[in-house]
This record gives C-alpha cells, sequence and structure tokens, in this order.
C-alpha cells in the first residue's frame, strides 16, 4: 500500500475539512462551517485537533472591526491528506477486484425451468 490511512482523518468532520481546504490556500472560518454542516464549537473542537496534530494552520485577524477566522492546510496536512485519500482509494480498489472475482467464480445461472 503506497498510501497511509491518518488517524488524524479518522473523523469524518476533520476529512471534509481537510478536503475543503485542499481547493484553496486559506478559507474563511464560516465558510468551512457551512460546507461541513457543523457547529461553530464542533468546528472549533475540530480545527484545533487538526492544529495540535500539524495538519491545519489558524490565523485570526479582522475585517474592519470585526473579529475573523481563517483556516488552512499546512504543508504537512496537504501530504497527509492525498496520502489518506490515496490509501482510502487502494481499499477501495481492493475491494472492486475482490467483488468481480467472486462474481466471475459463481456458477452461471440456469436458464431452464424446474420440472
Amino acid at each position: 500500500m503506497s498510501g497511509v490511512l491518518d488517524d488524524a482523518f479518522r473523523a469524518t468532520a476533520r476529512l471534509k475539512i481537510a478536503a475543503f481546504l485542499s481547493g484553496c490556500d486559506e478559507a474563511e472560518f464560516r465558510a468551512v462551517q457551512d460546507y461541513v454542516e457543523l457547529s461553530a464549537s464542533a468546528l472549533s473542537k475540530h480545527a484545533a485537533a487538526l492544529e495540535e496534530s500539524g495538519h491545519l494552520a489558524i490565523r485570526k485577524g479582522h475585517v474592519g472591526k470585526m473579529p475573523r477566522t481563517w483556516l488552512a492546510l499546512t504543508d504537512f496536512g496537504r501530504k497527509a491528506l492525498t496520502d489518506h485519500l490515496a490509501a482510502l482509494q487502494e481499499i477501495a480498489d481492493s475491494a472492486a477486484r475482490h467483488a468481480m472475482g467472486q462474481a466471475s467464480q459463481k456458477p452461471a445461472a440456469s436458464n431452464s425451468a424446474p420440472r
């Protein structure tokens, strides 16, 4: 297996956060919140955990007088996400190959009606 599953993305919400952020340099907290459909407190907890593990950077500032928070994947986080997704793809590909192998081993159905 070339990809490596990353425990930081075990929670679906964290995987969704990282996937959203992979498409941009950084995003405002509210945009991420809307995408992942989490409360502000739940997103804060997930973001803090991803920051602690080195996957995410959190930047605070102001737009005018309004406080704002921006989230961004770190280089480490981008690599970890790429590896995690590759590992998931390998698992899915393996399952598909296995299912196809099982299907080809089933006996052919008979077209004749029982007598």
